[in-house]
C-alpha cells in the first residue's frame, strides 16, 4: 500500500507543471533570443466574473442582457517582452511587448488562442496592461477564465515599444504578430505548459491584423483551427473611401481620430514626406501630428479635429480618393486583407447598428470565398441593436463555442 501512495505522488507530480521560482516571484525571466517575461498579476474567480458581468455591462454602448460564461479557473497574466522587425524600415529590430495569460489550473494540453486588439488612441491601452484594456479583459475571462492559453501583441509603437504608431501597416503588424506566437511558445515551455489547437481572434482593427497574420500562417504550413474577427474592416481603401464620401448618421465622431493615425503612420512607415501636410487641412495638423505623438489624448484632439474625415483632409486629397489617385490610397487598397484563398475555416460578425463597419464591408469576405472556393467562410449577424462593441461581444459568446466544439478530444 506504501508502494503505491509514493507511486501516486509520482505521477501527480509529473503531471502538475512546475516553473522556476523568478517567475513565480514578479522576477523577470530571460530566454534566449531576446525573449523574458514576468508575472504581473492574476485574476481569480470572481474578478474573471466581475469582469463577465459588471465591468461588461459598464463596457456596453447599447445595453443587452449579454454577460459571459462564468470563470472556472483563476487566471496567471504574464507580460513578455520579445524581439521583432520593422520590414517597412529594411527589417530594423525593435523590442515589443505583449501577453500571455495562463489558466490556474493543470492539464496536458490547453487550446491556444491568439487575439489581435482593436484600435486604442493611447499607447497604453494595450494587452501588456491588462487594467487599461477591457477588451483584453473580456478575451481573458472569457478564454482564459475557461481552460484557453491566451496571448496577445500590443504590435509595434505600441505598450513599451519604442517605435512609432505602426497602425494599420501591413507587414509591421504582421511580423510583430508571428514574432509573438514564436516567442510566447518559448515562455510556455519554460513554464512548462503544452497546447494544442491554435485559434484567431480580432476586433476591428484587430480583425484586419488576425485576417493578415492568418495569411502568414497559412503560406508557410502553420496549422490554424479556426478564425473569428468581429467588424472585420477587410479592405482598407473602402472603408475610408465610404467614410469619406458616404457618411451616414451612424458613423462615430471619433473615426476622424482613424484617419489621422493612418495618414501619420504611413507617412512615417512608407516613406512619404509631406503626406500628413497635404491630406490634412492646416487648421488641424498639429493637433494631429500631437495626438498621433501621444503628446495629448483624444479627448483634448477631439475639441479641436472636426467630426467628420472629409472636413478633415483639405478637399483634393479627400477628392482623390473616388480614383485612388494619390500613393496614400495605392496603399490602403495594396493592404487588403481578405483576396486570397483561405485554408481556415472562419467567421465574421457584424452589427446592423455599427458605427464603424456596415454589414456590406464586414462581411465582404465571405463572398469573395465562396467564390473561389475556399474554407467555409460564414458571416454571423449580431442583431438588430448590435453597434461597434455590442458586435464584439456577441462575437466573443459565439466564438467560444464554435471553438469549444471544434478542439481535438483525445
Amino acid at each position: 500500500m506504501i508502494r503505491f501512495v509514493w507511486w501516486m505522488m509520482a505521477v501527480l507530480l509529473m503531471t502538475v507543471p512546475t516553473v522556476s521560482a523568478a517567475a513565480e516571484n514578479n522576477a523577470a525571466v530571460k530566454l534566449a533570443d531576446g525573449v523574458s517575461y514576468q508575472l504581473i498579476g492574476s485574476y481569480d474567480v470572481s474578478r474573471l466574473n466581475k469582469i463577465g458581468t459588471t465591468e461588461l455591462q459598464e463596457f456596453k454602448t447599447i445595453k443587452s442582457d449579454l454577460v459571459l460564461a462564468p470563470a472556472r479557473n483563476g487566471v496567471k497574466l504574464y507580460r513578455i517582452s520579445y524581439r521583432t522587425v520593422i520590414p517597412e524600415f529594411q527589417n530594423r529590430p525593435v523590442e515589443v511587448a505583449g501577453l500571455i495569460a495562463i489558466p490556474d489550473r493543470p492539464s496536458a494540453s490547453y487550446p491556444l488562442l491568439s487575439y489581435q486588439h482593436g484600435t486604442v488612441f493611447s499607447r497604453n491601452e494595450v494587452p501588456s496592461f491588462p487594467e487599461q484594456s477591457m477588451e483584453t479583459r473580456v478575451m481573458i475571462a472569457q478564454f482564459a477564465g475557461q481552460g484557453y492559453i491566451v496571448i496577445a501583441a500590443d504590435y509595434i509603437g505600441k505598450g513599451s515599444s519604442p517605435a512609432p504608431d505602426s497602425y494599420m501597416v501591413k507587414e509591421s503588424t504582421v511580423q510583430a504578430c508571428y514574432d509573438m506566437l514564436i516567442a510566447a511558445r518559448a515562455v510556455l515551455a519554460d513554464l512548462k505548459r503544452t497546447t494544442g489547437d491554435l485559434f484567431l481572434s480580432g476586433w476591428s482593427q484587430g480583425s484586419w491584423s488576425t485576417m493578415l497574420f492568418r495569411n502568414r500562417l497559412e503560406s508557410l504550413g502553420v496549422p490554424v483551427k479556426a478564425a473569428a474577427t468581429a467588424s472585420t474592416p477587410s479592405d482598407l481603401y473602402l472603408l475610408i473611401n465610404r467614410w469619406i464620401n458616404r457618411r451616414t448618421s451612424l458613423d462615430a465622431d471619433w473615426l476622424v481620430g482613424t484617419a489621422v493615425l493612418l495618414v501619420n503612420s504611413y507617412e512615417r512607415f512608407y516613406g512619404l514626406p509631406g503626406l500628413s501636410g497635404a491630406a490634412i487641412k492646416p487648421q488641424y495638423w498639429q493637433t494631429a501630428r500631437d495626438f498621433y505623438e501621444n503628446r495629448i489624448g483624444w479627448s483634448e484632439a477631439s475639441k479641436v479635429l472636426p467630426k467628420s474625415i472629409k472636413e478633415l483632409f483639405q478637399d483634393d486629397f479627400a477628392a482623390a480618393s473616388s480614383l485612388m489617385a494619390n500613393r496614400f490610397y495605392q496603399l490602403l487598397h495594396e493592404n487588403q486583407a481578405y483576396q486570397w484563398r483561405y485554408t481556415t475555416p472562419s467567421r465574421y460578425y457584424y452589427g446592423k447598428v455599427d458605427e464603424v463597419i456596415t454589414p456590406s464591408i464586414g462581411t465582404l469576405p465571405v463572398g469573395y470565398q465562396d467564390t473561389v472556393g475556399g474554407a467555409a467562410a460564414t458571416a454571423v449577424f449580431a442583431g438588430d441593436q448590435a453597434d461597434h462593441r455590442g458586435t464584439f461581444i456577441f462575437g466573443v459568446l459565439d466564438q467560444k463555442v464554435w471553438f469549444d466544439s471544434l478542439i481535438a478530444r483525445p
